[in-house]
């Protein structure tokens, strides 16, 4: 069996008593960064066994890994933050043991896109969540392809690159694209900087909006364009 165990994205006390359960029960726990782990674990007094399992070994280990479950080990996947696979390592491995007709359940749990798009007060019925954008190559298409959608969309972004994205969306949406800064979700210093994509920037410029720690930004749909009424003459 293998567990997809959601953690904290801030606040550890964001996590589950059955993802506690588990973590305390398996066999072995795979993790992302076993030191931001090791911090998780240390608080819920959990002292199971922790392997290195991250973007850069995950394809190599996922057939290792598959012989082990099937051979009677359980295990649990966790990422330093969030939900495994979604903009972080863990979909070779399930991939895998999908292939393999490994049992696997995902626990439901912590993750940024949902509490940003409820709280940015944009309308969330429908929306498309995007992840990181490439760094480059592919990176305006992409772009491209955000501003056009007809629905509310998010996307995570680092800080360093949040004054560049910013300056992005406004090429290809519109300075007045209504959208929020959502940073540091669950933290001390969470915050939701709401506006324009222009007040957005300014905002960064002026140092009112800060581009530190984990960040989610979620923009409104293109707008709708105005029918003209045809006057008969």
């Amino acid at each position: 069996m293998l567990y997809i165990v959601p953690t904290p994205v801030g606040n550890l006390e964001d996590i589950t008593l059955r993802a506690l359960r588990v973590l305390k029960e398996v066999d072995l726990i795979l993790a992302e960064d076993t030191r931001t782990s090791k911090k998780l674990l240390q608080h819920y007094d959990i002292n199971t066994p922790l392997r290195s399992h991250h973007a850069h070994n995950e394809n190599k280990a996922a057939e290792a890994l598959v012989e082990q479950l099937q051979g009677g080990l359980t295990m649990a996947l966790i990422s330093d933050a969030g939900t495994p696979g979604i903009s972080d390592p863990g979909y070779s491995l399930i991939k895998a043991c999908v292939t393999a007709s490994v049992k696997i359940e995902c626990l439901p749990g912590a993750t940024a896109i949902i509490p940003a798009l409820v709280a940015s007060g944009l309308p969330c019925n429908r929306f498309y969540f995007e992840g990181f954008l490439p760094h480059k190559k592919g990176r305006q298409t992409r772009l491209n392809v955000l501003a056009e959608l007809a629905c509310t969309f998010a996307l995570y972004e680092s800080p360093h690159r949040l004054e560049k994205c910013i300056s992005q969306l406004i090429s290809v949406c519109g300075a007045q694209r209504k959208a929020v800064v959502c940073r540091e979700l669950s933290k001390m210093y969470e915050e939701y900087y709401r506006g324009s994509l222009l007040d957005i920037q300014q905002a960064l410029l002026n140092n009112q909006l800060k581009s530190k720690g984990e960040i989610v930004v979620v923009v409104e749909a293109k707008p709708k364009e105005k029918k003209q009424k045809k006057y008969k003459s």
